[in-house]
């Protein structure tokens, strides 16, 4: 699960409109912008086509531009997904949900 889940624009009270990011869009952010995996190899990792990352994605990015240009507060939450055993140490490109473990 992502260490931090809630982020207010300044100014922003907490019972303003959100925005929800679902933990399984965050993971495709984290895979491919954070850790620089290709679309592919995030597919792979999170164990999906390369059509459901590639869509996880799209959505993921126009979530946050909705919530940095609009000031609207963004939650990580809800979504389909399953917890990697490695957690935030996940090595990447070498993960071992890939079958290319440490």
């Amino acid at each position: 699960m992502p260490e931090f889940r809630e982020f207010i624009p300044a100014g922003r009270m907490l019972g303003d409109e959100y925005i929800e990011l679902r933990v399984d869009e965050y993971e495709a952010i984290r895979l491919i912008d954070y850790l620089g995996l290709s679309q592919e190899e995030a597919a792979a990792g999170m164990e999906v086509s390369r059509a459901t990352i590639q869509n996880m994605y799209e959505a993921a990015r126009k979530k946050l531009a909705a919530a940095l240009v609009e000031g609207k507060r963004l939650r990580v939450e809800g979504g389909v997904y399953q917890i990697c055993p490695k957690g935030r140490q996940c090595p990447g490109k070498k993960c071992c949900r890939r079958g290319e473990g440490i």
